[in-house]
């Protein structure tokens, strides 16, 4: 099974599935480690990434679920903040990719970039992402409103 942790930047993303894989004892990728050198550049100046800047990235990121699936899968940190990108991550998979969205107001987002130290992505892009932000439907749904553990213990009752 591939579990794929998404929302946008600040939601804990991250945090929460290097917690799930060790939980479920399996490996934790954050998709950020795989953008392009153009693509971190272009955040990091503030500008947010068009659908035709993600698609090389969101390929290469469902090739990498294809192998991470023959080896027996995976957690993974991801926006995939519209239903065409979960598409493509799930492209090449036979039916093994679970969405856990991480839910959370905008207030509580900007206040979690704000005290985030070393990231690309500026603090400026938040209202972007909500903008593009598709919600999922098929996905769990877990609200940035509880702690760590109460969150991580609610994904793992959710895939049981």
């Amino acid at each position: 099974m591939i579990y794929i942790v998404m929302g946008v930047s600040g939601c804990g993303k991250s945090t929460i599935g290097d917690l799930l894989s060790k939980q479920l004892s399996l490996p934790f990728y954050d998709a950020d480690d795989f953008h392009f050198p153009e693509s971190v550049k272009k955040m990091a100046s503030g500008i947010p990434l068009t659908d035709d800047d993600r698609k090389p990235w969101l390929t290469l990121l469902a090739n990498k679920i294809t192998d991470w699936e023959a080896s027996g899968g995976a957690v993974l940190a991801c926006s995939a903040l519209k239903q065409s990108y979960r598409n493509i991550l799930q492209s090449t998979t036979s039916d093994t990719v679970r969405f856990i969205y991480l839910k959370g107001e905008q207030a509580l987002l900007a206040s979690r970039l704000k005290s985030r130290d070393n990231h690309f992505m500026p603090d400026t892009l938040l209202a972007s992402q909500l903008a593009t932000l598709e919600e999922p439907k098929d996905a769990i749904t877990i609200s940035l409103d509880n702690t760590l553990d109460v969150m991580l213990s609610q994904i793992l009752e959710a895939i049981k």
